[in-house]
């Protein structure tokens, strides 16, 4: 069972402001776009790495996030300094906080969470990986702001510990690979223009959040949604990724929205196909051949339903995929589930304003639309009717 209260502590890492103390860009620099973009660096030193668990990759990411979300804004020395000192008791706290929240998730969650912050060989190649993401990821903030701070006390001594703890992080092959590669960097770079696309760009709302840190929210969903579906580990880590990926495209084409696309017939197929060239004209080239494959199963008909079968992708519903195909040979992906959470998504991002007092015509037609198409819905024996009426107005 996902509760509400889990759904709303993921949408508090949106209002959780990094280097707040800090001369910084008004927009993208939330805990919960930093978490996004530190997943894409994981995704991508994970496959640098070669040897992995994605489950374990996707999970230690998820227990991450929730944990740096329960302890909020604390300046990185003193977290760290607070970890290594008093970290199980601040483990077990963390963990009491969740408890709640996490309680009735399927596929053993929540001891799952406790094995990792409690084994120091659990996942242990996937620690690596998400600790050189995290890193990576907020060496990408602070070389934004470090120009914009060349007077701010400590700035250089905040360089010097990035940088240091950065250089700790060489303790994989992967990690190596991915330092000698300008190419995966400018990808990984060019994903982070999407912390600064605003969602809902044509409307006032509160907590603002960004098309990075969105796409982050999708995958989380997807994820547990999954587990509320009983999908086989591969389903389970194709539904995060896929979420996370779905809207790449949109840091070529930026957001266009529904209205527009629905506005001329048959100009929804135009804009994918532009978007497809523009995939492949500027981001396959970033990559390596070996991922194309997998990014194209994530991103083209993202919210179809889908197995890989006798060599070939077919299309099926995701009741077909619970009924004949949840099987990792299968290599499912739910893009129906994804949809759902798409929309909940943008749902819950309409109702957050709303309840926090800014309102707009866009965002209650929005909200009552969403509601009245999933209402009573199930989608691969979730409940997405559920999970929309948790945030009705």
């Amino acid at each position: 069972m996902i509760r509400k209260s889990l759904i709303s502590l993921i949408y508090e890492a949106a209002s959780i402001q990094r280097w707040n103390d800090h001369i910084r860009p008004w927009s993208g620099f939330s805990e919960l776009d930093k978490q996004a973009h530190k997943l894409f660096y994981a995704y991508i030193l994970a496959k640098c790495e070669g040897e992995f668990d994605g489950l374990k990759l996707i999970e230690g990411g998820i227990f991450e996030f929730l944990h740096r979300v329960i302890l909020t804004d604390i300046k990185p020395p003193i977290y760290h300094s607070l970890m290594e000192k008093k970290g199980g008791q601040i483990n077990r706290w963390v963990m009491s906080q969740l408890k709640s929240r996490i309680d009735g998730l399927k596929g053993g969650f929540a001891d799952k969470m406790t094995e990792y912050y409690e084994n120091a060989d659990y996942a242990k190649k996937e620690k690596q990986i998400l600790k050189a993401a995290h890193y990576y990821a907020t060496n990408w903030e602070f070389e934004i702001i470090y120009h914009l701070n060349q007077t701010t006390y400590g700035i250089e001594e905040t360089k010097a510990n990035v940088t240091k703890g950065l250089a700790a992080c060489d303790t994989f092959a992967g990690f190596r690979y991915f330092a000698g590669s300008p190419y995966l960097k400018d990808f990984l770079s060019l994903i982070g223009q999407l912390r600064y696309q605003q969602r809902w760009s044509r409307t006032a709302r509160l907590p603002q959040t960004f098309v990075m840190g969105h796409m982050l929210v999708v995958a989380m969903l997807s994820y547990f949604c999954s587990l509320e579906a009983d999908a086989c580990d591969k389903r389970l880590v194709n539904n995060f990724f896929g979420g996370l990926f779905h809207d790449l495209p949109e840091v070529l084409t930026r957001d266009i929205v529904s209205p527009v696309k629905a506005s001329v017939e048959g100009l929804e197929d135009i804009i994918k196909d532009i978007e497809d060239s523009q995939m492949k004209e500027i981001i396959y080239p970033l990559l390596p051949p070996p991922l194309h494959d997998e990014i194209v199963y994530f991103t083209q008909d993202e919210f179809a339903s889908k197995i890989r079968l006798d060599g070939k992708i077919t299309k099926l519903s995701s009741e077909e995929i619970s009924k004949s195909y949840n099987c990792d040979k299968y290599c499912p992906i739910d893009g129906e589930i994804i949809r759902g959470c798409d929309h909940l998504s943008a749902y819950i991002e309409a109702y957050l304003s709303i309840h926090y007092g800014i309102v707009s015509e866009q965002l209650k037609s929005g909200h009552a639309d969403l509601f009245a198409r999933y209402e009573n819905k199930n989608i691969a024996g979730v409940d997405f009717g559920q999970l929309f009426d948790y945030f009705r107005i």
